[in-house]
């Protein structure tokens, strides 16, 4: 089977604008951070409803630097969910603080807020909240935890460009917000991310920490806009967005809203063609679902999976819970069954390909695929849960 005989898990979706975009910065002769990429900031601000945007190389380094932007460091302890990717932890390690990992809701995987209430201490700094999938935390369950504990909300977003809580769009809330714009995303610039923050000086703060803690940028002092020379307040990274990934990242976020609802589609026609199979389907997308991942949960996962790419389906795994890798197992000195349902979640979900140009031959497909793998015929079960693989019960 060839490259191009496979469904790729993820994909990215590039047109001929894309194309063009690109090329016309190339010839433009300034690649590097500059002109697109704030335009491409610009952008975002109205599409996250955020008053200030950010790009930088990575939705993990908006992360960090934002977080040490708001202060936080060693002795500060951050909760930040199990049911994640390690980046989210690494983000609060790399700032020195300790991350505290809480369990997640046995169906959606998003945070447990009742368990992180319970983890606050006297240390407690922040609470970082995991859009996971695309699906919003409950920010105003979120809000009101925080103001008890006067801690400061965090959100990792990095599944959740063109999500929306009660109608506002997330950008809108808590202390700063990280987005993705990796291969995989929604919207791409191959690699790459945003911060957005409502405080401008968090956001000066990280735009410096991301050009090695320069007052002032290439573009700024070559372009006739400001002085020839910068200061260095504070030493920081080389964490820039590019001029070349903020031109492909210009056109994908005009379809943004439109590849969204071809994700909805998607998203429904998986709830159809995968209704009586031996296992869990997704809880119902809420009005403000991103629809970024379809994650199953089915008994033998890897077998399952192995099953899925023999027939040349990509798959991926969202996630491996974080207390179950070693670093963080030693650090936090979590066992499996601290935190039942992240452990769970980590050994049966199954994510399955959605994207924008996922057409229903692809979905059958997948859908012929994992009937084969779990060796059941469709019809005579809800698909929420069956006697083979038992839905988790409600808390």
């Amino acid at each position: 089977m060839t490259p191009d005989e496979r469904l790729v898990f993820g994909r990215p979706v590039f047109t001929e604008d894309d194309i063009a975009e690109v090329v016309e910065c190339l010839r433009s002769g300034w690649p590097g951070t500059g002109p697109r990429v704030e335009r491409f900031e610009r952008m975002l601000e109205t599409a996250t409803g955020a008053p200030h945007v950010r790009c930088l190389a990575s939705c993990t380094a908006a992360l960090v630097l934002g977080m040490r932007a708001l202060g936080i460091g060693p002795g500060d302890e951050v909760i930040v969910p199990a049911m994640t990717f390690v980046a989210t932890a690494n983000a609060v390690v790399h700032t020195g603080a300790d991350p505290v990992l809480v369990d997640c809701d046995p169906h959606t995987g998003l945070i447990d807020l009742d368990a992180a209430e319970a983890a606050a201490g006297p240390r407690t700094r922040a609470l970082l909240l995991v859009h996971l999938a695309g699906r919003p935390v409950d920010l105003d369950r979120a809000a009101a935890l925080a103001e008890r504990r006067g801690l400061l909300v965090v959100h990792d977003a990095a599944h959740a460009l063109g999500a929306a809580f009660r109608g506002e769009p997330l950008g809108a809330r808590g202390d700063l917000m990280a987005f993705s714009f990796s291969v995989s995303k929604n919207i791409t610039t191959v690699e790459g991310g945003a911060l957005a923050t409502r405080d401008p000086a968090v956001a000066a703060q990280v735009e410096r920490l991301a050009n090695h803690g320069l007052s002032l940028g290439a573009w700024g002092r070559f372009s006739g806009t400001g002085p020839r020379h910068y200061d260095v307040e504070e030493p920081g990274y080389k964490e820039r967005m590019t001029d070349l990934q903020a031109a492909l990242g210009i056109g994908q976020l005009r379809r943004l809203d439109e590849w969204i609802e071809a994700r909805e589609r998607a998203w429904r026609r998986y709830d159809e063609l995968l209704a009586g199979l031996p296992l869990e389907r997704p809880p119902a997308p809420e009005a403000g679902h991103a629809h970024h991942l379809y994650r199953i949960a089915v008994a033998d996962r890897d077998r399952v999976a192995d099953h899925l790419a023999a027939a040349g389906i990509g798959t991926g795994v969202h996630y491996r819970g974080v207390h179950l890798h070693p670093y963080y197992r030693r650090r936090c000195g979590l066992a499996p069954g601290d935190l039942p349902a992240a452990t769970r979640m980590s050994e049966t979900t199954l994510s399955l390909p959605l994207d924008p140009a996922l057409t229903d031959a692809d979905q059958r497909a997948v859908a012929g695929a994992l009937r084969a793998a779990l060796g059941a015929n469709a019809g005579g079960n809800s698909g929420s849960g069956s006697a083979a693989f038992p839905a988790a019960q409600a808390r």
